[in-house]
């Protein structure tokens, strides 16, 4: 894997600036950049070639396969489109597959559930 740069504040939204990035994210972006890299190589498109179907600049191509994280969200999905992979991203975050969430809302389920009486005075049979 290639050795992670410093944060270039340059190049970073004053947003993103106030509060540095994790380096397990900083990790992830550079290792995804590098990915769609090496699909696009694969796929025999050319920078500029990619950056059409996407419908951005080669430069902003370059910081999205370097792992710039100031490049938007709708760039990637629409590269991971191009890629043939958009499946990938829509499933993510699938709420079936959400072990973690699935535990807690199983921990906040009722210990028990009473059936609530039925007698002349409440109106039933």
């Amino acid at each position: 894997m290639k050795a992670i740069k410093p944060i270039n504040r340059s190049n970073t939204s004053a947003k993103l600036g106030a509060l540095p990035q994790p380096l397990p994210v900083r990790r992830a972006l550079v290792e995804f950049g590098h990915d769609l890299a090496l699909a696009r190589r694969r796929r025999r498109y050319s920078q500029v070639s990619m950056a059409e179907r996407v419908g951005i600049s080669v430069a902003t191509l370059r910081r999205l396969e370097k792992g710039d994280g100031t490049v938007a969200w709708g760039t990637v999905v629409r590269a991971m489109q191009v890629m043939g992979e958009l499946t990938r991203i829509t499933t993510l975050l699938d709420t079936g597959e959400d072990e973690l969430g699935l535990a807690l809302m199983d921990q906040q389920l009722p210990q028990r559930i009473r059936s609530k009486k039925t007698g002349p005075e409440s109106g039933g049979l």
